[in-house]
Parts: C-alpha cells; sequence; structure tokens
C-alpha cells in the first residue's frame, strides 16, 4: 500500500519535514527537486537538514519553504547524561546559527513561548520548557546594574490552550508581540510522528514557524512571520503516534509475512477497516507511550539546557546545568 495515500486519507499531518521527505522520497523512488538534505554524525545523535528552497518543493512536501533541522538521538530516553549534554550542545549551536541568519544583535529581545496544555502529559513539553528557561528581560528593565555581559533579553510565555483559556494561542501572542516589541520568537510544542521510535529522542528546529495542533488535526492560526510580523523559530518533539498509523504498518508486516495475501487485501478494505475501529474517536486517537512523563521531563530539560546555552554566549553547559538543579 502507498503511505502517502493512506495519510492522507486518514487525515494524518506529518509534523515532521525529515518523515515527510523519507515518504516522499520512498513513493517516488528519487530525489524531490526544490528539496535538499544534509547529514551529519555525533557521538549520541544525528542530524539531518532538510531544506526546502522553492515553492516546488514546498508544494511536494506540504511544508513551507524553509529549513529543517532534526536532531535524533534514540538513547536519550535512557536518562545519560552525556547524551542529554552532547544533545543541548548541539541544538544550541543550531539554534545560535539559525538567530545568526536573521542577523539580530546581542541585545535584541526574543521571545520564548510555550505551546501546549501543561494538564496533558504529552502536549506540557512547551510549558515544561518554559520553566527551566532562563528569562532575562526583567533584568534589564528593573536590574539592569546586575545584568552581566553574555546576557542577552530574553521573555518567556506559556499561554495554554483555547479549551483553557478560550482565546486563540496566536491571539495571546500576538498581543505580547505588539506589547513588548521582541526581534524573535521562538515557539516550542509536542508533534505527532509516523515512526515510534521517534517519540522523545527527536527534535525538529525549523525556521518556518508552525502550527499549533497540526499532527492532531485541530487547525489553530499559524505563529510565523506572516502572522506574528517578527521571524518564529519552532522547536518540536514529537510526543505521540497516530492510531492510524499503528493499523497500517501492522497491515504491511502481515503482508510482507504472508505474501499470499496481496492480491485479497487492498487500501480500500484497510482504510475502511481503521476507520471502523477508530470511529468512536472520530478517527483522531493518538498513542503515547506509558512512561511519557519522564521521557516529557527528560526532553524538556534537554531543551531547555539549548536554550539557555543558544541564546546567551555567557552561559557555558556548566552554569545551564546548574540553573536546571
Amino acid at each position: 500500500m502507498e503511505a502517502k495515500a493512506y495519510l492522507k486519507t486518514m487525515g494524518v499531518n506529518l509534523d515532521l519535514a525529515v518523515e515527510a521527505h523519507e515518504l516522499l522520497r520512498g513513493d517516488a523512488q528519487k530525489e524531490i527537486q526544490g528539496v535538499k538534505e544534509s547529514k551529519e554524525d555525533h557521538e549520541f545523535c544525528s542530524v539531518t537538514t532538510v531544506s526546502i528552497l522553492n515553492a516546488q518543493g514546498a508544494q511536494m512536501i506540504g511544508k513551507p519553504q524553509g529549513n529543517y533541522i532534526t536532531i535524533d538521538a534514540p538513547d536519550i530516553r535512557h536518562n545519560d547524561s552525556r547524551v542529554q549534554q552532547e544533545v543541548s550542545q548541539v541544538l544550541a549551536e543550531k539554534l545560535e546559527m539559525m538567530i545568526e541568519n536573521f542577523k539580530l544583535n546581542e541585545d535584541a529581545l526574543i521571545l520564548l513561548v510555550g505551546l501546549g496544555n501543561w494538564d496533558a502529559t504529552p502536549d506540557a513539553l512547551g510549558p515544561r520548557v518554559i520553566n527551566q528557561s532562563m528569562v532575562t528581560r526583567h533584568l534589564y528593565k528593573y536590574a539592569p546594574d546586575a545584568v552581566q555581559g553574555g546576557l542577552r533579553p530574553v521573555e518567556a510565555l506559556a499561554p495554554g490552550v483555547l479549551g483553557i483559556t478560550g482565546i486563540e494561542t496566536a491571539e495571546i501572542i500576538k498581543g505580547v508581540v505588539e506589547k513588548t516589541k521582541p526581534a524573535l520568537i521562538i515557539a516550542v510544542d509536542a508533534l505527532a510522528a509516523r515512526a515510534v521510535e521517534r517519540i522523545s529522542s527527536t527534535i525538529q528546529v525549523a525556521d518556518t514557524g508552525i502550527n499549533p495542533g497540526s499532527g492532531i488535526g485541530n487547525q489553530r492560526k499559524g505563529i510565523n512571520f506572516e502572522s506574528m510580523g517578527v521571524p518564529v523559530i519552532a522547536i518540536g518533539v514529537p510526543t505521540v503516534v497516530h492510531a492510524a498509523v499503528f493499523a497500517f504498518e501492522a497491515f504491511n508486516k502481515a503482508l510482507e509475512k504472508n505474501p499470499s495475501l496481496q492480491g485479497t487485501i487492498n487500501q480500500e478494505s484497510v482504510q475502511e477497516s481503521v476507520n471502523e475501529v477508530l470511529a468512536p474517536f472520530e478517527g483522531n486517537l493518538t498513542v503515547t507511550p506509558k512512561e511519557i512523563d519522564d521521557l516529557i521531563d527528560r526532553i524538556s530539560k534537554t531543551i531547555a539546557l539549548g536554550l539557555n546555552q543558544g541564546l546567551h554566549s555567557g552561559v557555558g553547559q556548566e552554569e545551564a546545568l546548574t540553573l536546571l538543579q
């Protein structure tokens, strides 16, 4: 069965650009025009950069034109401090590179936004990162003598979700942007993945902004340059996988192990069967591991470490680690 057609029919959006590229390239059996991919390896993680170069590439991949950096670190789920420190350092370096591309001054204000629902663990990544991030804007305003070199003005916000506040997240952020005038927004959010092994072990950094809730079928107003008037860097981590993806993979495995079934099962029958099973959830059932509390705790600390190092040149890894204690 063709994965792209199945996922589209089932309404499954791929939040990770690297997965969308892998899927498209696999189905087409060739490189995609307007899309460039590069890779680099580190001791405990690998980095894949997917650059969507033009409108043709954007249309093919189904994502805005820009750069999508994916850090994969499977061992980060095992609470290994060496992995956490390397991944946070790599994240810091990639953030510094993106910020440099926007040509911001050292004293340019940056707004951190933790998207998601702090009461639902798989969706609490953003607020957890904000709780552990170093904010300094108030020091510049109320205690300027206490500000040491190498500290950038940073403010932070965890606006909650529409179901709790009754306000569109983008409206809250826009209000803060209009009042405080940041030069850049960095938004952190939970994502949905196609591959189970990517849950809480993959970090995507994109310079194209984000659409909160798009991975689980909630189409909220985008947080990007067009809506905010300032550049937006999005940091995301997969915390759930669609149940429809599990069903697709299970059917494919069954066909691989029993080639005689190839002519008896078609894509339409698979989709019909999956729809019947997921009908009580209107097709939007997602799955997360039972240890998601620990996984979110570890990955949120890793991202906060990366942010604290990447945003403040005067904060090294030892200082950043101390801040989390």
